[in-house]
């Protein structure tokens, strides 16, 4: 059984860590709207507090954090428990925005129809190779309506935003397998975790894709991380833990934590296999030793 050693608490639904060479790890607070570094000690730093719902992060080729804004949440709050919910009264739309993770500055990289796109609301990131970056859509969830959503590519430079993949069935995780021919995505209401063959920058084989693993019962997948060995962790939202998955879709193993919300998962460390994941629910950013390590992310610290 994994033992879990708590890093830090009284975060207001973190998400999004990213593991830095200091052994800090930044993550957002989607709650609060701010984007927090969280030292070994457990010392919190707030970096910068764009508003909205900041929600997926990732380090860019020029050093700079970009981080995926969902444009806020409704929450709720019980017995020590908080849960996000539908669109809130002052959602203030989706977007992808840039931070100097040195001075805070920040600036909207990305912004609702753009290069005429729909962002409605942002969820998770990642870069490839050639200096771009993968993100996903989660949309926005209103009394009888959801948003039909898609998954996106887009240039660090700003030059290009296109959506790749539409209709996605409410995307939130997304990763590259070590090679970086695969794109992963994590459906959260459908729990299936996706996969797309990549034949180049923002540009894949087919946009149907291939369900990859579904697990069974009331479950609902959140964001993902991907081992050097190929093996994708996606956060298991009912379940309470971390659902490891093959590249061919046979589950390796489950991984319980005590958070209903758990919601992502990252590495650090010289030898990768300091494994931090996001309890959201209770506040919390935990962290353990993995069997395996982590994959090393393009332009990680």
């Amino acid at each position: 059984m994994v033992e879990w050693t708590t890093v830090a608490t009284g975060l207001r639904f973190p998400e999004g860590p990213v593991a830095m060479a200091d052994g800090s790890i930044v993550l957002v607070e989607i709650e609060q709207g701010r984007i927090t570094r969280v030292r070994p000690d457990g010392a919190k730093d707030v970096i910068a507090t764009p508003g909205g719902g900041p929600n997926g992060l990732a380090i860019g080729p020029d050093g700079k954090l970009y981080c995926c804004n969902n444009g806020g949440f409704v929450y709720h709050e019980n017995n020590g428990l908080l849960a996000p919910g539908g669109q809130p009264d002052d959602y203030s739309g989706g977007r992808i925005e840039r931070i100097d993770l040195a001075t805070g500055t920040m600036e909207v990289l990305y912004r609702d129809g753009d290069f005429g796109c729909s962002l409605r609301g942002p969820n998770d990131i990642v870069f490839d190779d050639a200096g771009g970056f993968w993100f996903t859509d989660h949309g926005k969830t209103r009394e009888r309506e959801r948003d039909r959503t898609g998954i996106f590519y887009a240039r660090a430079d700003g030059s290009l935003l296109k959506e790749v993949i539409f209709p996605s069935e409410n995307p939130n995780g997304v990763g590259l397998s070590p090679d970086g021919k695969r794109l992963y995505a994590a459906e959260t209401f459908t729990c299936r975790l996706m996969a797309f063959d990549v034949t180049g920058p923002g540009e894949i084989a087919s946009p149907s894709g291939m369900p990859l693993y579904r697990p069974a019962g009331g479950k609902w997948f959140d964001s993902l991380g991907v081992e050097e060995c190929g093996n994708i962790c996606v956060a298991t939202i009912g379940e309470c833990g971390i659902s490891v998955i093959s590249p061919t879709g046979e589950l390796v193993e489950f991984v319980a934590t005590d958070d209903i919300f758990t919601t992502n998962i990252c590495w650090g460390g010289d030898d990768m296999c300091d494994a931090y994941v996001t309890c959201s629910g209770t506040g919390r950013l935990v962290k353990t030793r993995w069997p395996r390590p982590g994959l090393r992310l393009h332009y990680s610290a």
